[in-house]
């Protein structure tokens, strides 16, 4: 059986679960706690790019549904 493609939604969600529940050393390592959580919820991270996770946070941070835990978006 195929396993799922994650949406937005789904990424938006993982991200939410990585920052509340575990560390982050640093800001490189976020994107991989992210593919891990999905993958753990039966999604296939194969086409999942670092870039999508990083622009889904950045959208989070910019509409306030999350604070910037990880200082790494610039303010203009």
């Amino acid at each position: 059986m195929k396993k799922p493609y994650p949406k937005n939604s789904d990424i938006r969600n993982a991200i939410i679960e990585v920052l509340s529940k575990e560390i982050i050393e640093h800001p490189e390592v976020f994107p991989e706690h992210v593919y891990r959580k999905l993958e753990e919820k039966g999604f296939y991270v194969g086409l999942l790019t670092i870039r999508r996770i990083w622009r889904i946070y950045e959208e989070m941070v910019r509409k306030k549904w999350l604070d910037d835990v990880l200082n790494v978006i610039q303010e203009n």
